[in-house]
């Protein structure tokens, strides 16, 4: 008789992937200040994960308030409220944008980000469909590819989102298990679980992944703004073999 433990757990692999976005996927009604679309995946090592990543973050959010019960917002940050209010102190803020740059420029993540520009997709695409679906379609695709690449193959890798609400939960879960049941570009089926959490969970990985979605969808809009957040982490996208990032770690439709 074979012992259930011999077939579970499943292998499980030797990496982390947090997922994020940027913007909202309306096509009907379309943001002329933002009308992008970001889809952004950081992965990261599990060891690196527990030895590097979460202490890091720590460490920073003793600095600025004592504990490290306070979730990092890039929206917050930027535009701060609530516990994020003594960011209006010039002095205190550049210190803390310094010490979080640093954080991100150590962070041992490999990124990738789809980027749909709304308008052009919906003048292109003679049936677009949602771009979260597409996104997430083109996204999984490449994940794969990398960690196919670093000896993952057959190996279970989390997919780690946030939850947004109920109906969108369940349309992501549909277009998530629609990719890696089979019907994808790679014509097989994908060893992705999806792992969704709720918006105040506490998640390090999460919290970095958000902080890289908005800089992306910025860059194209304004490629000619400086931009110290995504010269970071440009550093981190994934690359082709001869060290090209666009359409490997940065895809952009249409």
């Amino acid at each position: 008789m074979t012992s259930s433990f011999e077939t579970f757990p499943p292998q499980f692999g030797d990496y982390l992937v947090f997922v994020d976005e940027s913007g909202d996927h309306e096509l009907s009604k379309i943001d002329p200040q933002y009308p992008v679309f970001v889809l952004l995946f950081c992965m990261i090592r599990k060891e690196d994960y527990v030895t590097q990543v979460c202490p890091s973050l720590q460490r920073f959010k003793f600095e600025f308030w004592g504990h490290d019960e306070v979730v990092l917002h890039e929206h917050e940050i930027r535009k701060p409220t609530g516990c994020f209010l003594f960011l209006l102190r010039k002095v205190v803020r550049d210190r803390f944008i310094i010490g979080l740059n640093e954080i991100m420029r150590r962070l041992p993540a490999t990124v990738i980000a789809v980027v749909i520009d709304k308008a052009a997709y919906v003048t292109r695409v003679l049936k677009p469909t949602s771009p979260y679906d597409c996104a997430i379609e083109i996204g999984l695709e490449r994940v794969f590819g990398h960690l196919d690449a670093e000896g993952q193959t057959g190996k279970s890798t989390p997919i780690i989102v946030e939850r947004r609400g109920r109906r969108e939960d369940d349309e992501l879960e549909l277009a998530f298990r629609r990719v890696c049941d089979g019907p994808n570009p790679l014509c097989q089926p994908l060893p992705f679980e999806l792992v969704m959490i709720p918006k105040t969970s506490n998640s390090p990985g999460l919290q970095l992944t958000d902080l890289m979605a908005r800089p992306v969808g910025i860059r194209h809009l304004r490629p000619g703004q400086f931009n110290r957040a995504y010269e970071i982490i440009e550093t981190k996208f994934c690359r082709s073999p001869t060290g090209r990032i666009a359409g490997w770690g940065l895809k952009l439709l249409p």
